[in-house]
């Protein structure tokens, strides 16, 4: 049954899949809707934030390539000034990367253009201002793409929220600590507060933290992926001007531009990652499962594991060697919600009613800012194509299931195996 547009709604978690339904449903008529977080829009530990994400249009998936080019268009018009095209440059250390492969022919089958580079040394000629060692690496050109100040788009968005009339709550009066259920029924939830607070729909779009409020660890899970910042002089940065955000699909490591007026840059790595392992109380019982910490800010310390510094580092010398050894000027875990083939899940629970769920950015969700919302609130009016309602489906518990660590995502990361963080590891998050 579609909701009723007078009912109450209250959304969990206010990064792109919160705030874009939010915004959406407003549009849509609905005239009672909550946004709730522990922390205020763009969130300090979020995995929406920070000063870039890639914006890109290539997808081996022709589902999420379609949407891509759709969300582009949102990009270079809606949200212009938080865009940055600088072009999109997909290497590999070792030839007929199938990934990349199959990324190149379904762009192309779209109608886009892409430039292959038989050797990675051939994107110096259209940028000269490039340091990197790409010798012997192969993969393609996209001028169609780029990056997006992350934490500016998702103020811009929170703000287009407060205006349309959605409340954003964060604090303790916004801290979700539990669902209020009566039977099989979502009726609201528990806050850290102690209170708690009602509506006729509850809407999860709570990324790493969605196992802590809901067992979904068959279908979700969470892991922190590296990410390092370097501050550039003025003069170092324009040095650089006019350079691609650049992946490496054999390492997983990949580089910005640096960041206008800040002169800061990036590097980071879209693999598998760490998982930190947290035992969580559920209705009596104990559940074991990966997760950020909740109590706190998990972008306070500025840890990362040893040999995540050291893949960064190595990532530097590729990409930017003449900062490889340059201090860095921040570091942090970026939490992703992985899913086992990197599907968003975005679905109507099966058996808890009142309780929707819009999660498993699998570290590709933010991209599709400008449209994610559409498409969650499709699914929430029951309006979706039957195959994207499959797609992104809250697939029931297969009996036997094996470990949550398992997600093997799209095909696209790249670098070493998930790992448990060590106690010592998880003392210092």
């Amino acid at each position: 049954m579609s909701a009723s547009t007078s009912n109450s709604i209250i959304i969990v978690g206010a990064g792109v899949f919160g705030l874009s339904t939010a915004l959406e449903l407003k549009r849509r008529g609905y005239s009672d809707v909550t946004v709730l977080d522990r922390y205020n829009p763009p969130a300090v530990d979020g995995s929406s934030v920070d000063i870039s994400r890639i914006i890109r249009i290539d997808y081996a998936d022709p589902v999420y390539c379609q949407m891509a080019y759709e969300a582009y268009q949102g990009w270079k018009t809606e949200y212009k000034d938080q865009y940055y095209e600088s072009g999109f440059a997909l290497l590999s250390e070792t030839p007929n990367n199938d990934w990349i492969s199959k990324s190149a022919a379904t762009v192309r089958a779209n109608g886009g253009t892409v430039e292959d580079l038989e050797d990675g040394v051939m994107l110096k000629k259209s940028y000269p201002n490039i340091q990197s060692n790409l010798g012997g690496m192969s993969g393609y050109l996209n001028r169609r793409g780029g990056w997006a100040d992350a934490a500016g788009s998702i103020q811009k968005l929170a703000a287009r929220c407060s205006v349309a009339g959605i409340s954003i709550i964060s604090g303790p009066r916004g801290s979700v600590v539990s669902l209020v259920r009566e039977g099989s029924r979502v009726v609201g939830v528990n806050l850290a507060n102690g209170s708690s607070l009602r509506a006729s729909q509850v809407i999860l779009s709570t990324g790493a933290w969605t196992n802590r409020l809901l067992d979904v660890a068959h279908a979700a899970s969470s892991s922190g992926q590296p990410v390092g910042f370097i501050q550039l002089t003025q003069d170092e940065a324009r040095s650089l001007d006019n350079t691609p955000v650049m992946i490496n699909m054999s390492t997983g490591v990949f580089v910005f531009p640096p960041t206008p007026g800040s002169n800061i840059l990036k590097v980071a790595r879209h693999g598998y990652g760490y998982a930190n392992e947290v035992t969580v109380q559920d209705g009596g019982a104990s559940r074991t499962i990966s997760s950020p910490k909740f109590d706190s800010s998990n972008s306070e310390t500025g840890y990362l594991p040893e040999d995540a510094d050291e893949d960064l580092r190595k990532g530097l010398r590729q990409f930017f060697p003449e900062f490889a050894d340059r201090p860095w000027l921040n570091r942090r875990l970026c939490w992703y919600t992985d899913t086992p083939k990197g599907d968003f899940i975005i679905d109507h629970h099966p058996t808890l009613q009142g309780l929707f769920v819009a999660t498993g950015g699998a570290g590709h969700g933010f991209k599709f800012l400008p449209v994610l919302g559409k498409y969650i609130a499709d699914c929430f009016e029951n309006k979706a194509p039957e195959e994207l309602r499959q797609k992104w489906r809250l697939q029931p518990a297969p009996r036997g299931a094996s470990s949550a660590y398992s997600m093997k995502g799209d095909g696209s990361r790249a670098g070493p195996p998930l790992r448990k963080l060590t106690t010592m590891e998880k003392a210092k998050l």
